[in-house]
């Protein structure tokens, strides 16, 4: 899975790459601070199934602390985007095909109204961050309808005798920007050109399939980064209110890089996603006046920095992803340790989907699974849930 970070130059997107990854990429108030991607590790929580089974798990990737497991995903941050970026304005196109791979998008802005869409600094509260989603929705939807567009003669112009051949070869030359046969057909559907002769299409028509097709293939969450500074959370509320159909969720980006920092130099104790830290040392004086500010107006105010919630909601509500634990030989793996992996998959997947994620080799020899926690017996077309524990036997 990959989840790309986009947004204007100077929002605060790489602070919330690093704040997420903890990786030291250039963070400036300037455009194009960042030039190539960075790609990075970020993590979503999950309740461990270690304490139901009494026994402390040794993750192999990711991390567990207290019960909850940080399960991995990767993040890719991307240059800001200006407008005119899918006319080739800053590093244009480059840069949204730099996120033809992602699954889901997370747009971060400067919430608080002091930057424009340039990535300019301006007076606080002075430009309208509800422009910052629209802008980048519309250069996204225009690069979508440029590669339709660039494809088309390999689709569009010639008969297709039935549904799903046309399905299919749609897919095969829109593959570049994550499309596959059912996000075509739903993206159809809600455009209402399902049964539209394709040689009938007119530029809206096709421009309306790109819109579906972004919302089916690059579902997006809006982080309002500064969440602490003026005004910020009422232009939250506006923005929510002109997109009731996104999620959009406060976060500062700094605090929780500030916070993790601290963490990792064992000055305080934090665990992503909380609402509070404790001091495990003397602080400095200016380090304990940037935590004591944090605290009274992050953590104590929002619950917490927001950073987690965002990738949280990312995954298990807009992709609509579960984690499953295998749960073969006793728990343990062939060096002893226990629950070493955990899986984050779509929801709707089977038992032999599992399968076939954990190895080609062990879906093809699938024989049945095995439900640790109830010790039922399940076939291949079993649906899975969250936090389940599948054990898989096969032949091979």
């Amino acid at each position: 899975m990959q989840i790309g970070l986009v947004g204007a130059p100077s929002s605060g997107k790489s602070t919330f790459f690093n704040a997420a990854t903890l990786l030291n990429v250039p963070m400036a108030s300037y455009p194009f601070t960042t030039i190539e991607p960075n790609v990075g590790v970020g993590f979503v929580r999950v309740q461990c199934i270690d304490r139901e089974f009494g026994v402390q798990c040794n993750p192999r990737t990711g991390y567990c602390k207290n019960g909850t497991r940080f399960v991995p995903v990767e993040l890719i941050d991307v240059a800001g985007l200006v407008p005119g970026a899918s006319e080739g304005k800053g590093m244009g196109n480059q840069f949204l095909s730099d996120l033809s791979r992602a699954d889901a998008l997370i747009q971060v802005i400067d919430a608080s109204g002091s930057t424009n869409e340039k990535g300019e600094t301006v007076p606080p509260g002075t430009y309208d961050p509800v422009n910052f989603v629209s802008f980048l929705r519309e250069e996204i939807d225009k690069w979508f309808f440029g590669v339709i567009k660039k494809n088309w003669p390999k689709f569009g112009k010639h008969p297709i005798d039935s549904k799903a051949k046309l399905f299919e070869a749609m897919q095969q030359s829109l593959s570049g920007i994550g499309a596959t046969v059912h996000t075509i057909e739903t993206a159809l559907n809600k455009s209402g050109l399902l049964d539209k002769k394709l040689f009938t299409w007119t530029d809206e028509d096709t421009m309306s399939f790109a819109v579906e097709l972004r919302k089916a293939t690059k579902p997006m969450v809006v982080a309002a980064n500064k969440i602490d500074l003026p005004g910020a959370e009422k232009n939250v509320e506006r923005i929510k209110e002109k997109y009731p159909d996104t999620l959009v969720i406060g976060c500062s980006a700094v605090s929780e890089l500030a916070l993790k920092r601290a963490s990792k130099e064992e000055a305080i104790e934090y665990m992503p996603g909380d609402r509070g830290f404790k001091e495990l040392k003397a602080l400095e004086e200016k380090q304990k006046k940037g935590l004591d500010y944090i605290k009274a107006n992050v953590l104590e105010k929002f619950g917490s920095t927001g950073v987690q919630e965002v990738l949280d909601k990312t995954v298990f509500e807009e992709l609509k992803y579960i984690a499953v634990f295998p749960a073969g030989g006793k728990l343990k793996d062939q060096h002893g340790n226990y629950i070493p992996d955990c899986f984050l998959i779509p929801n709707g997947s089977t038992a032999l989907n599992f399968a076939f994620k954990l190895h080609t080799d062990i879906g093809n020899g699938f024989i049945r699974a095995i439900d640790s926690k109830t010790k039922m017996v399940v076939g291949r077309e079993h649906v899975l849930k969250h936090r389940d524990a599948i054990e898989i036997v096969f032949k091979g």
